[in-house]
């Protein structure tokens, strides 16, 4: 067939050619020259916003000292909130924050958050220390709480968006005797909680250790907590009998062993555990005992979660990758905000490593609303830790996220959703106690938690 000049000119027409040639030989499309005719979308940035000032809020309306960092910006009335609790040294928290964090701040773009974490982290030479990075969280989740508000979105909407209806939540079963966990066990379901944390007694059930021969010989101070590492051994593979006989199989079930157990009794006592399929068993050993993991994962098939004590965002990149642990078991405000946790989670999905972020009463609600936001985001979401919002924190906290249902639900609004109301918070005002960690075998030797 032969290649005429008028089929060449008709293929030209039809997109071989220009895309004038095929809208002239139709007269051209309507939408497309009307929407010639309107004005442009804005696709030129938003005005730049400098920080004015930076302080430290402390506050402790449920018991536990909170510390919030709050980032005014130039733009009246915009600022942002973060939380950077380190309940144990609280004021040494807000010391960095007011002190140091100012004169680093004021002047900068509040929508550089990258460039101000990586500046910050090692603008003290010396890095990865808890009340720094506790500081430096502060400053993060604020930081991404404004961008929220520039944007006029959910902060989980900048990171990606829903991946989930709600946040799925456990709750915490404690008690003196098996029965008396299982009794909480099926209260917790009946409120619609699929997920069960269990402990007999608090951690390492301290109130099973009798005699600390410590006490009568004048070692350390009475008020020094004694634990029975081989009565607690006992007795975890026994309460989880006991739960699962009365509650059975549909519930999970987790449990923290905060790093108190020597490795090999861990081992075999996971091994116990087996036939109960924990969901996870959490910290099983120290920082210091990380090497221990690949025995760990060998010997039995129990899920570990871990984390919670890591400093720096590459402690877990090793430990992925061999595929020691399932679960993040993170503190934010001790990683250093929503930046590096994002990462971290990322990174997990690689491995098929799932979060389990730290929430316990010592985050503050804008630390939970920011570890929800990432939840709502992130696909390899595990299971989120909450706990029971008092009337007093909701009063201070002004939008803290809503459980219900075994469910924590964040409330749509721009950034991480929560406020706080400074006059309230003044009402209940930190304290300088040092926490309660002091924990000793029956010789006095120290347990590391």
């Amino acid at each position: 067939m032969s290649d005429s000049p008028d089929r060449r000119f008709v293929l030209k027409a039809l997109g071989l050619g220009t895309a004038s040639g095929f809208l002239g030989i139709f007269g051209g499309i309507p939408s497309l020259k009307a929407a010639q005719n309107e004005k442009p979308f804005n696709t030129g940035s938003l005005p730049a916003i400098k920080i004015r000032s930076v302080k430290a809020i402390g506050t402790a309306p449920q018991g536990a000292n909170l510390v919030v960092v709050k980032v005014e910006t130039s733009e009246p009335g915009l600022y942002g909130l973060g939380c950077a609790t380190f309940t144990q040294r609280a004021e040494a928290v807000v010391a960095a924050i007011n002190n140091y964090m100012p004169d680093f701040c004021i002047g900068k773009n509040v929508d550089d958050i990258e460039d101000m974490w990586q500046s910050f982290f090692v603008s003290s030479y010396w890095r990865n220390g808890p009340v720094l990075n506790n500081a430096l969280s502060g400053l993060d989740q604020a930081l991404w709480d404004i961008k929220g508000k520039r944007a006029n979105m959910p902060v989980y909407q900048l990171l990606g968006g829903k991946s989930r209806f709600a946040v799925d939540c456990y709750a915490h079963a404690d008690g003196k005797t098996p029965e008396e966990i299982s009794d909480n066990v099926q209260k917790y379901m009946d409120q619609g909680f699929q997920y069960v944390r269990i402990q007999q007694g608090g951690y390492g059930s301290l109130y099973l250790a009798q005699k600390p021969d410590f006490r009568d010989a004048g070692f350390g101070r009475s008020t020094d907590d004694f634990m029975d590492e081989n009565a607690y051994l006992q007795a975890v593979p026994k309460m989880f009998r006991e739960v699962r006989k009365k509650c059975g199989e549909e519930v999970e079930l987790l449990h923290d062993t905060h790093e108190r157990v020597q490795p090999i009794n861990m081992i075999n006592m996971c091994k116990k555990l087996e036939e109960f399929n924990p969901y996870w068993i959490e910290d099983p050993v120290t920082p210091e005992n990380m090497d221990w993991f690949r025995q760990l994962r060998a010997s039995t098939t129990v899920p570990f979660a871990m984390g919670e004590l890591f400093n720096n965002q590459n402690e877990f990149v090793g430990y992925m990758a061999d595929h020691s642990f399932d679960y993040i078991r993170c503190h934010l405000s001790q990683i250093g905000g929503i930046s590096p946790a994002m990462k971290v989670a990322r990174l997990g999905e690689f491995f098929n490593v799932k979060s389990g972020w730290h929430g316990p009463g010592d985050v503050s609600p804008v630390g939970h609303a920011a570890q929800c936001h990432i939840d709502l985001a992130i696909w390899n979401f595990g299971v989120q830790e909450s706990i029971q919002f008092s009337d007093k924190l909701i009063e201070v906290f002004p939008g803290t996220p809503v459980l219900k249902k075994g469910y924590l639900y964040v409330n749509e609004a721009p950034g991480l959703g929560v406020d706080i109301d400074e006059k309230m918070a003044a009402k209940y005002p930190i304290n300088n106690q040092a926490g309660h960690w002091t924990i000793r075998k029956r010789d006095g030797t120290i347990i590391r938690p």
